[in-house]
């Protein structure tokens, strides 16, 4: 997460795996919110500097970034699951 700082990107995991946890109805604790909003964040911005060279960029753009990217994880690790 691009300029935000340590605290900030924990602020932003939390809240990107809270609401990508009610988007997507899955039950997730504390922890697993924070995680998936950072990995999701890393995830989708990766992506978007591969395909569009950019991101977007202060603390709404990267909890946007990292709720859908949370919400990308959440769908993938169902896809996995239901495969097993």
């Amino acid at each position: 997460m691009a300029g935000v700082g340590w605290i900030g990107a924990l602020i932003i995991g939390a809240l990107a795996g809270w609401i990508a946890e009610n988007i997507m109805k899955s039950d997730q604790s504390l922890l697993m919110n924070i995680l998936l909003g950072i990995v999701g964040a890393l995830v989708l911005n990766w992506l978007l500097i591969a395909v569009f060279g950019t991101t977007l960029g202060g603390w709404i753009g990267q909890l946007i970034v990292a709720a859908v990217g949370a919400c990308l994880l959440i769908f993938v690790a169902r896809l996995i699951r239901r495969k097993s």
